[in-house]
């Protein structure tokens, strides 16, 4: 139990999702602003220790709703988007002066379930939030209520930030929540429910406790808690719920407050290479000298100098195996660039990509972070 719950300080990537029923005032309608102080306060800290820091916020649709007079309660698809497209400005407004304030610079990023299902669209949306990670920015996410329809949206952003925190290699997930932990049954129904402090592993019977949504404002529940707790566990990333009612909530979890964390197995490089070793279908193969073999063993990423031969078609964001000169599969990885443009920047420097294509791409044909050595996911992870 006590590897599972480590102090916050000690991670280095921290995801933090909070809901529409925590940001937004019930009756007025407005951001609860002294709440979000304390909880900018307490993700600034983090900050200032070395860890990289990710928000998934929802509010848009609500704070909009309020400005457009659109009355309570469901909303139709149209009316939900026009709110969404007025309460995104709004809410990437406050919370980019929220953290201005401790002199963090805010990105927003909006998403659709595309974005984190497709795998060209994935990587472009992992490599943005990199790059303003790199730069000590934090990135404030939200699912594009304002161009999702039913068909093609999560519907809560409880789910959402498990896909991105595995997405982007998050060591911990918070889902803040209108009630403090996992409870053996729905708290507010059943005056035995007992909180449980680790769940170890998500079983039937765990999925089983889960109830539905309990706020007009919040479309996630604690169903959708488990389904997250499941995503994100599986990607190697721990994952907390606690309370987001009280002050400084993160602070509480700090200090050993009351909440439940959810245990993963493995961690999140090492889930990320056993899916790209094990569950994806390759769709085509590179060959390459001995010097890029040699390379890759250290840990290095593939560059298009040491690239002989590309067979296959295949796409951005694909699965490709990489092969040494007599032929032998030595890894396999995602490429970053189509089979076409790996056909002609082959053998060359990664400074010419752009005089030969046009564009500048990657310098590299496959990411170190994106790579596996065949027959060593632990060792490629580790490095």
């Amino acid at each position: 139990m006590g590897a599972v719950m480590q102090p916050l300080s000690s991670f280095r990537r921290v995801t933090i999702k909070v809901g529409s029923s925590l940001l937004v005032d019930h009756d007025a309608q407005d951001v609860r602003r002294d709440w979000l102080a304390g909880l900018v306060s307490d993700l600034a800290e983090l900050h200032r220790g070395g860890a990289d820091i990710l928000v998934v916020s929802s509010g848009a649709i609500a704070l909009g709703r309020s400005v457009l007079g659109l009355p309570r309660g469901p909303l139709k698809l149209e009316d939900s988007q026009a709110a969404a497209a007025v309460g995104q400005i709004a809410l990437a407004r406050i919370w980019a002066e929220m953290l201005h304030r401790h002199g963090i610079v805010a990105g927003q990023i909006l998403v659709t379930l595309g974005d984190t299902e497709e795998r060209r669209r994935y990587l472009n949306a992992r490599a943005t939030i990199g790059r303003l990670l790199e730069r000590r920015a934090v990135p404030v996410i939200n699912e594009n209520d304002t161009v999702a329809t039913s068909e093609i949206r999560y519907g809560d952003n409880d789910r959402l930030a498990a896909r991105v925190a595995a997405m982007v290699g998050s060591d911990l997930l918070v889902l803040l929540s209108d009630v403090d932990g996992f409870y053996t049954a729905p708290p507010a129904a059943n005056p035995d429910a007992k909180l449980m402090p680790v769940v170890e592993r998500i079983t039937p019977e765990i999925e089983a406790m889960a109830g539905d949504a309990g706020s007009e404002l919040s479309r996630g529940g604690m169903r959708t808690k488990i389904e997250a707790a499941k995503i994100a566990t599986q990607g190697g990333t721990r994952m907390v719920i606690a309370s987001g009612l009280v002050a400084h909530p993160l602070k509480v979890i700090a200090k050993g407050g009351r909440c439940t964390w959810f245990a993963t197995p493995s961690t999140p490089a090492r889930a990320r290479k056993t899916w790209i070793a094990g569950s994806l279908e390759t769709k085509g193969a590179v060959t390459i000298d001995s010097g890029a073999v040699a390379a890759l063993k250290r840990g290095k990423s593939l560059l298009p100098a040491g690239i002989l031969r590309v067979e296959g078609t295949f796409t951005r964001g694909d699965a490709i195996a990489v092969r040494g000169p007599d032929g032998t599969e030595v890894a396999r990885g995602l490429t970053a660039y189509d089979a076409d443009d790996a056909v002609r920047i082959a053998g060359r420097s990664s400074a010419d990509i752009l005089s030969i294509l046009g564009f500048g791409g990657r310098t590299e044909m496959i990411h170190r972070d994106d790579l596996v050595l065949a027959g060593s996911v632990r060792s490629i992870s580790s490095n």
